[in-house]
């Protein structure tokens, strides 16, 4: 197995020291990147694309538990909890096939816990970890372990989406609430989200924002457009066979030959 791509992620420099430094000794572990705290991590994640992530559970700003909703089940790598935490969340970590490691760091335990990352990171490369971190968002949101969106594991769970998306500028975090969102368009390196006359910019691909957004509310238009189907108020044909999107506000976007299909369902109409 090719070397594992890791993370850490800890507002501590000693906790993040003592976990590079116990990685080290170890060549099958490869340290990609750092990070200070918990919007530094889901740019970072979404970024890199490691393997596994050493994430502390309590951090300013967005807590381990809110990293994991930001960044999404598709996208989310094997997971090492570093905590303090009660046994009650410990447990629940346990039931969702995660590990954990306490403060201050045990060299036996985090010896162990390398050996078990093993088989994890081999489950994510097979493509099945993403269901399990799923299980344990869901738990999140009804067991009162945290904040997060509805979901669930098991046979034929839907898949759960979050209900806030994080931005930050140079003076603040700020979360927009998933349900004011009307537009999204690409703006250079960034997105751009429209919500009720107001834009922000986040630092997302089109591809990472589709996976943030319930595919049943939000459909792409274009190869720069993401819109909220229940700010759709019409359709109009133009003279060459397309047609413009009109939103209750009164913005106009164009929707390209190459997805009407998908509107098409969704709208269960023939374009």
């Amino acid at each position: 197995m090719s070397a594992i791509r890791t993370l850490v992620v800890d507002d501590e420099p000693l906790a993040r020291e003592g976990v590079r430094l116990r990685l080290a000794r170890d060549p099958a572990f490869e340290i990609v990147g750092e990070c200070a705290n918990g919007v530094e991590a889901v740019d970072a994640i979404l970024d890199l694309a490691p393997d596994l992530v050493f994430l502390d559970v309590q951090m300013p700003g967005l807590s381990g538990f809110e990293v994991l909703e930001e960044v999404g089940g598709a996208s989310l790598p094997a997971v090492v909890f570093v905590t303090a935490y009660d046994q009650y969340a410990l447990r629940a970590f346990e039931v969702h096939a995660l590990d954990y490691v306490l403060k201050p760091f045990d060299d036996e335990r985090f010896a162990a816990t390398l050996q078990r990352v093993r088989g994890r990171v081999a489950e994510r490369r097979a493509g099945r970890l993403g269901e399990r971190l799923s299980g344990l968002l869901g738990e999140l949101s009804s067991g009162g372990i945290g904040s997060g969106n509805g979901g669930g594991e098991g046979g034929g769970a839907r898949r759960s989406f979050p209900d806030r998306l994080v931005v930050r500028d140079a003076t603040k975090i700020a979360f927009v609430p998933v349900a004011e969102l009307d537009w999204v368009e690409a703006d250079g390196d960034y997105m751009r989200l429209h919500c009720s006359g107001k834009s922000h910019l986040v630092r997302r691909t089109m591809a990472q924002m589709e996976q943030r957004l319930d595919p049943d509310r939000f459909v792409r238009i274009h190869r720069s457009t993401i819109v909220n189907l229940d700010r759709v108020r019409e359709l109009r044909p133009t003279f060459n066979g397309e047609y413009v999107v009109h939103l209750h506000d009164g913005t106009k976007l164009k929707l390209s030959r190459g997805y009407r299909k998908r509107l098409q369902t969704l709208l269960e109409e023939t374009l």
